[in-house]
């Protein structure tokens, strides 16, 4: 079984996969670990500011670690925001079936409700090195991930009230 856990920073994607991790005791890969060792050493000239750029460089990668550990019968929790919404495509029936997508996103009114706790819960599970926010840009992609799920019929956990955020596979 692969789950993958997707939406915008600071929705709790690696909080998420910890809690998976400590209640199935499956390895999670989280893709900005990835995203930093091809960066640092040299393998591309994209740097952490190309998000769009890193998925269409990332997920190809992703994607066929996920059907490697499918064929060998492994279970894997893979989060990051580089889960394109077309995720799907590439993968075959017999993959897609092993595979649980959660996309995770906060609505408007509770990030500007909750800032100061978006800004305090970064680190719990990382160490944020910078943490700069910008706020518009969390609002429209949290509502562009939320539309766009939604339309495409896939699981989305909207986090508006409270921050619980859980999943079960």
């Amino acid at each position: 079984m692969i789950i993958l856990i997707a939406g915008s920073s600071h929705t709790g994607k690696t909080l998420l996969a910890q809690r998976l991790l400590e209640k199935y005791r499956w390895p999670y890969l989280s893709i900005d670990h990835l995203k930093m060792g091809l960066i640092r050493s040299g393998q591309t000239a994209l740097t952490p500011e190309d998000d769009r750029e890193l998925t269409v460089y990332l997920w190809p990668i992703v994607r066929e670690m996920v059907k490697t550990a499918i064929e060998n019968k492994q279970n894997l929790i893979v989060e990051g925001v580089y889960i394109p919404h077309n995720w799907r495509e590439g993968l075959g029936g017999e993959y897609l079936r092993e595979i649980r997508y959660l996309c995770l996103a906060m609505t408007r009114d509770y990030i500007e409700r909750h800032r100061g706790d978006i800004l305090s819960h970064g680190s719990d599970i990382e160490e944020r090195l910078e943490d700069d926010v910008s706020w518009e840009e969390l609002i429209r992609e949290n509502e562009e991930n939320l539309r766009v799920c939604r339309e495409l019929g896939e699981r989305v956990l909207v986090i508006d009230e409270g921050y619980e955020v859980d999943f079960d596979i």
